[in-house]
C-alpha cells in the first residue's frame, strides 16, 4: 500500500492521472495511490433489508451490493454500510494517515465502470472523544490544496453526523474538481468516509453509491459493539454516535 500524508498525493495523483491515460480502467483517483495489497472481497449479503432482498437506493437507482463493515466482512469498522453494487471493498493495513484517521478501507469502483474510490479513515479509540464537526475539520485542513469547504449536519436512522464538500486541485489538474466526506463520532474514535474521483464527472457518477453509504450508516450494531468493547472495556455496550 501506497505511504505517507494526506498531502503527499501530487506525486502520486499525476502517476495515477498518467495511468488513467493508458491504461482506462487502472488508475486510481484520490489521494492514495493504487494498490493491489489486501484481500479484495464483495460486500456481504447480509446487507439486505429484511423482507425485501436486495436494497435499491431511494432516490439514487443505485443498488446495494451488501453491507460491510461487520466483524468478518472485507473490512471490520466502528460502522456498517451498504456498498454499491459491482463496488469491491479491500482493507487497507498502511501507515497513511490525514488529520486524526488513518486510511483503514477502500471500496473500488472500477468493476463498476468507474474511476475512484469510497475510502473510510477510522481514529483511535484515545480520540473517541472528538466530536465529528472537529474531525472532519481537521481532515479537510490536512488537504492542503482543498478551498471552498461547505459543511452541513446529517442524520440516518439513530446515527448523526457531519460532511462536507470541498473544491481540490493539485498541481496536475485542469481544473478544480469536487470531493466530499462525513464523519461521524464512534466509541472506537472518529470515521470518515470519502468519496474522490478522477475529476468532477466521475465524482458525481459516483455520488449515488456515497449517498447508499450514508443513508444506510450505522454505528450501533452488536458486532461492532463487541469490537469497540474489545478495544475500550471501560465502554459500555451502547455506542455514541453524533
Amino acid at each position: 500500500m501506497p505511504v505517507g500524508a494526506g498531502n503527499g498525493r501530487r506525486g502520486l495523483a499525476g502517476v495515477a492521472l498518467l495511468v488513467a491515460a493508458v491504461a482506462s480502467a487502472t488508475a486510481g483517483c484520490s489521494k492514495p495511490a493504487d494498490s493491489d495489497a489486501g484481500t479484495k472481497a464483495i460486500a456481504s449479503p447480509s446487507g439486505k433489508a429484511a423482507g425485501t432482498g436486495v436494497r435499491t437506493g431511494v432516490r439514487t437507482g443505485v443498488r446495494s451490493g451488501g453491507s460491510m463493515g461487520a466483524a468478518g466482512s472485507a473490512c471490520e469498522l466502528p460502522v456498517t454500510f451498504d456498498i454499491a453494487e459491482a463496488w469491491t471493498a479491500e482493507a487497507v493495513d498502511a501507515p497513511l494517515s490525514q488529520g486524526p484517521v488513518s486510511l483503514a478501507c477502500e471500496v473500488d469502483a472500477k468493476p463498476a465502470g468507474h474511476i475512484g474510490y469510497l475510502r473510510v479513515w477510522t481514529g483511535a479509540p484515545a480520540d473517541a472523544d472528538i466530536d465529528a464537526r472537529t474531525a472532519l475539520e481537521a481532515f479537510v485542513a490536512a488537504e492542503k490544496d482543498a478551498s471552498k469547504a461547505r459543511y452541513s449536519t446529517f442524520r440516518t436512522g439513530t446515527v448523526t453526523g457531519v460532511e462536507v464538500e470541498y473544491a481540490y486541485r493539485s498541481e496536475f489538474d485542469d481544473a478544480p474538481k469536487t470531493e466530499r466526506a462525513l464523519a461521524v463520532a464512534t466509541a472506537r474514535g472518529p470515521v470518515v468516509v470519502h468519496l474522490g474521483g478522477l475529476d468532477t464527472e466521475e465524482h458525481e457518477a459516483m455520488l449515488p453509491a456515497y449517498e447508499l453509504a450514508k443513508r444506510t450508516l450505522n454505528a450501533d450494531n452488536p458486532r461492532a459493539r463487541a469490537l469497540w468493547r474489545r478495544g475500550r472495556p471501560d465502554l459500555p455496550a451502547s455506542s455514541r454516535v453524533g
